[in-house]
């Protein structure tokens, strides 16, 4: 395993702003993955990224072409006239 491959649960609450038993009913849900090693759960730091918003899931991605496209149908005309000024 590689250094800082993984965080616990503690590290992560403290880079979010939350209680540990609030990241922890995360994991527990299945909110946030987690892999249980012992006694302890650790948080792949790949993930981290999804955790904190920075990448867009697929989904996310369709809902936000999806909104895009109800704008451009909705007000398109206005869209147009306001570019032109």
């Amino acid at each position: 395993m590689e250094k800082n491959e993984f965080m616990t649960i503690p590290q992560l609450a403290r880079l979010l702003g939350l209680s540990r038993i609030a990241v922890y009913n995360k994991v527990k849900s299945g909110e946030i993955k987690a892999v249980r090693i012992g006694r302890t759960y650790a948080i792949n730091t790949k993930d981290v990224a999804d955790i904190l918003g920075k990448t867009l899931t697929q989904k996310s991605k369709e809902e936000i072409d999806q909104a895009i496209k109800k704008t451009v149908d909705e007000y398109g005309e206005v869209l147009r006239l306001l570019g032109q000024e």
